[in-house]
């Protein structure tokens, strides 16, 4: 009897070492696989958190660009915009005196005023004179009045304007793309965090939850990655 005891306790032995040593094999092809998804996963944070910094980066270089660009385009409209005041009053002066001696009856006179007049008042001026600007008290008060008027620097300094308006709302556009990028960058460096945290842990429930975590994460940042325009 005592024989037959110490056969059933040292087989009885023998079957929970085999069940244990299963176990433990079983539990350390769980950590192998935990571990290579965390590998590849690493390598999937590392690679999309590059291209995210990366289109970051040029989307910071276009809003500049496109700021700079507008900046430019208003210093031109400006520019524009003085010399054509600077026409309209030279021709304005012109006219004032025309009239002057057209009015005192120094025809001579008069025409070597009406020579001086720009080639684009010239237009307004003789359409001016065709509606009846000296008799008819129905005329405009000038030909800088008459529709045929067109000062061709206030055209072009609307004309840059509005291409500046249009490059800093670009330029804006591309701000905001830029701070999307950032933010999420900050989502991968996130799950970067979450799968450091889970490797220190022993026990193969926390981790494969922080590591589920991780994994809905990045697939959130990879998905605003790919709906998220990319820079030019």
């Amino acid at each position: 009897m005592p024989e037959d005891l110490n056969a059933e306790i040292a087989h009885s032995l023998h079957e929970r070492a085999v069940e244990e040593d299963r176990t433990d094999e079983e539990q350390k092809r769980h950590e192998r696989r935990l571990e290579i998804m965390e590998a590849v996963l690493l390598a999937v944070v590392a690679i999309a958190t590059a291209w995210s910094g990366y289109q970051a980066a040029k989307w910071d270089g276009e809003n500049a660009r496109d700021y700079g660009l507008a900046s430019k385009l208003r210093t031109e409209a400006t520019q524009s915009w003085t010399l054509g005041g600077q026409q309209k009053l030279f021709d304005s002066a012109q006219f004032s005196a025309w009239l002057q001696a057209e009015t005192s009856g120094n025809k001579q006179l008069a025409n070597l005023y009406a020579r001086r007049f720009s080639p684009e008042y010239s237009v307004a001026f003789n359409a001016w004179l065709r509606a009846g600007g000296l008799t008819n008290p129905k005329a405009p008060p000038g030909p800088s009045f008459m529709p045929e008027y067109h000062n061709s620097s206030y055209a072009r300094a609307a004309a840059l304007n509005t291409q500046a308006g249009t490059a800093f709302e670009e330029g804006t556009a591309a701000r905001h793309h830029g701070d999307d990028f950032v933010r999420v960058t900050v989502l991968f460096a996130t799950v970067l965090f979450l799968i450091a945290v889970g490797q220190r842990f022993k026990l193969h429930g926390p981790r494969m939850g922080l590591f589920g975590v991780s994994l809905v994460l990045l697939a959130f940042a990879l998905y605003l990655v790919f709906t998220y325009p990319a820079a030019p």
